[in-house]
């Protein structure tokens, strides 16, 4: 089990749930941010942290932003050459900058 960040986080990237991770799997798009479900070690400490409860556990997350977040990592994503895939830490790689195309059509 994960955490899925919701749609109310697009547009509104306020980050306390970045600050709360400690394995810093969280990663920040251009409009929303996204758990690394393969990074993630289910703490809880996000879903905590996030002010306007973008954050649940994926079996209870919509089924299309649960598959988005996967996407945001196993899909090429626009302007990108390659998957962001599991780089081991969101700091690694700084902003991706970018989001699904699910996200930047909202």
């Amino acid at each position: 089990m994960a955490f899925v960040i919701g749609e109310a986080c697009i547009d509104y990237t306020d980050r306390s749930c970045m600050e709360e991770c400690p394995v810093d799997c969280i990663y920040e798009g251009d409009r929303k941010l996204y758990i690394n479900p393969n990074e993630c070690i289910d703490c809880g400490a996000c879903e905590l942290a996030c002010p306007v409860e973008a954050i649940t556990v994926d079996r209870k997350a919509a089924p299309e932003f649960k598959e988005d977040n996967k996407r945001f990592f196993l899909d090429i994503l626009p302007t990108r050459t390659e998957p962001v895939g599991n780089p081991g830490g969101a700091a690694k790689i700084d902003a991706i900058g970018v989001d699904t195309p699910m996200v930047a059509a909202y």
